[in-house]
């Protein structure tokens, strides 16, 4: 039996595609024949990939249809006319998912982080994970399964947690969340399908005000919170931390990162190991292994300059990318390169982009990149955010020469879209 994957390149379908190859299942799919990051892991697995052709789709077998294709796609529609099972993507993970402990990360922002914390954790004592970025791990016998959970749609209500963990909760997802209070619903939901207990960012005044009858561990720096991060010191790149739970002394952490925005993740983290009674000394052996996850906070030394490519998408993400790049590099300017995801989200939040890229010392925006018809935003542009930036310019592929002014500084590139291309292309100028 094939699993035929439309839309493999999909960073969830990529993810998944591995999990299931992983777990013994027949795996191919299709996409666009572009490059894209996730398709990485893929072709190291040997998982065949096509592109779009209605023929591709053959009697027997199962379909696992990505999120971004509707039924009106050439190969939905043959699977229809072929009568074959069709599972969306967090149908399949359900699933998948329904025999073991699973770890359902959701929020706003940190859900690829935390994630990838939770994976580097658990590795010795088994686990399989789903990582937005593009990686999925699975083997048979491993009890303790740990998941991205993103919220648009409502798609986390077809998981059935066993910990629901919550970073933060902001309207996001603009054209299709009415405001704030359909956000606050949907996440009511999902903490309210945890088999165990929920774990959440106590110090996100939206998370403290979501209501469950289930066991409540709340996490962050203020008092009022079950884990607290206490006598944060900073050294170079790396942070120690003493952690309490409920009053006491737990443990003292060291992390190879800098960043307020990484150790509450990392707090989340703990507060799964403390539930689960996992060995602390094993914690801490596993914490100092933690990497960054793909396309958060990846640096490179170029030249004179630091180049920091970053999945940042919405203005709270851009806001803790440019102050962790300022805090880490003090002694450096901060150029910020951005390109929107969708023009509803620049509608909605231009102000807040403007305002959390005049952190920076100079700013560059793209045009917003476009993978779906947005009806109703056709007037919105890159200009609705350039308007209010303090120090900011227009810059694409073919103006790219105007970043190679910048010397000893850090050039941080942010985008859930394919803002990579322009990094590769200055690279390209400054290396003539």
């Amino acid at each position: 039996m094939i699993y035929y994957f439309i839309g493999i390149k999909g960073s969830g379908m990529s993810s998944l595609a591995q999990v299931m190859f992983d777990l013994g299942y027949k795996v191919m799919g299709s996409d666009k024949s572009e490059h894209f990051f996730t398709e990485v892991g893929l072709r190291e697995k040997g998982i065949e990939i096509l592109d779009f052709n209605k023929d591709n789709i053959k009697e027997g077998m199962i379909i696992v249809q990505g999120n971004a294709f509707n039924d009106d796609h050439e190969e939905v529609k043959r699977a229809h006319e072929l009568g074959l099972k069709i599972y969306t993507y967090q149908e399949m993970i359900a699933e998948i998912t329904n025999d073991t402990k699973l770890i359902a990360v959701s929020g706003c922002h940190g859900k690829t982080t935390t994630t990838t914390m939770i994976s580097k954790v658990f590795e010795n004592i088994g686990i399989n994970y789903l990582i937005g970025d593009g990686t999925g791990y699975s083997k048979k016998g491993n009890k303790y399964f740990a998941l991205e959970a993103c919220e648009f749609k409502r798609h986390f209500l077809a998981y059935n947690p066993y910990y629901a963990i919550v970073t933060n909760v902001e309207l996001d997802h603009t054209d299709y969340y009415k405001d704030l209070d359909d956000v606050m619903d949907a996440f009511n939901s999902f903490i309210n399908k945890a088999r165990k207990a929920v774990i959440m960012c106590g110090d996100d005044e939206n998370c403290r005000k979501l209501k469950t009858d289930k066991p409540v561990l709340y996490y962050g720096f203020n008092d009022n919170n079950d884990v607290i991060a206490k006598n944060i010191r900073v050294n170079d790149e790396i942070t120690t931390v003493d952690v309490y739970i409920k009053g006491r002394k737990y443990d003292t952490y060291s992390f190879p990162f800098v960043g307020d925005h990484l150790l509450l993740n990392a707090l989340a983290v703990i507060s799964v190991c403390y539930l689960e009674k996992i060995n602390k000394s094993e914690v801490e052996n596993q914490v100092k292994k933690i990497e960054h996850a793909k396309r958060r906070f990846i640096e490179e030394k170029f030249q004179s300059n630091i180049l920091i490519d970053d999945y940042a998408h919405h203005p709270t993400e851009v806001k803790v990318t440019i102050e962790a790049a300022k805090k880490k590099y003090p002694d450096r300017k901060v150029i910020a390169i951005f390109k929107a995801h969708t023009k509803s989200r620049v509608a909605y939040f231009h102000k807040e982009f403007a305002d959390a890229l005049n952190l920076a010392d100079k700013c560059y925006v793209m045009e917003i990149g476009e993978d779906r018809k947005e009806v109703g935003y056709e007037k919105t542009t890159h200009e609705d955010i350039l308007k209010d930036c303090k120090n900011g310019e227009f810059i694409s592929l073919e103006t790219a020469d105007k970043l190679l002014q910048y010397k000893d500084s850090v050039l941080l590139f942010m985008s859930s879209k394919d803002i990579y291309l322009l990094e590769d292309e200055y690279k390209r100028l400054a290396s003539k």
